[in-house]
């Protein structure tokens, strides 16, 4: 699995973190992130992740801010992207298993590193089911590309 990382100022710290994780699960990493602390805007980070996830350069993105918020919204203004904010296990298994989210928002200064870690982890292992899930995921699509 290919993933593309993509953090502000905000998640700086937590993405270095996540990079290394995913490193350590064999996954395939590619941080486009910001490369400090210093003051920058989300935006400028989370669309071009989104776009490399909906492109197909990647299978998955991972993007990360204070909140997590402002990630998220960028990243579910290109087309094709079903970013998902979660602050929690169960929320990143089920956003997988139903919504097929292809983008993980994590917010930096609402969860810890360690929570951070196991949601990145199930929503990495994370497959989405499909049946009646399947029919609402493509009312998304056909809306999008009409």
């Amino acid at each position: 699995m290919k993933v593309v990382l993509a953090s502000d100022h905000g998640g700086f710290e937590l993405a270095k973190e996540i990079e290394a994780f995913l490193g350590e699960l064999g996954v395939e990493v590619n941080n486009i992130g910001c490369d400090s602390k210093e003051s920058c805007d989300y935006s400028d980070y989370g669309i071009p992740a989104a776009e490399k996830v909906a492109a197909g350069e990647y299978d998955r993105g991972i993007v990360i801010c204070g909140t997590g918020i402002g990630m998220s919204i960028s990243a579910n203004k290109v087309k094709g992207i079903r970013c998902a904010l979660t602050h929690d296990v169960y929320t990143a298994r089920v956003t997988r298993e139903h919504n097929d989210s292809n983008v993980l928002a994590l917010g930096a200064r609402v969860i810890g590193v360690d929570l951070a870690k196991e949601i990145v982890k199930t929503w990495i292992g994370g497959e989405f089911e499909g049946g009646r899930h399947e029919r609402r995921i493509n009312k998304i699509h056909d809306y999008e590309t009409k």
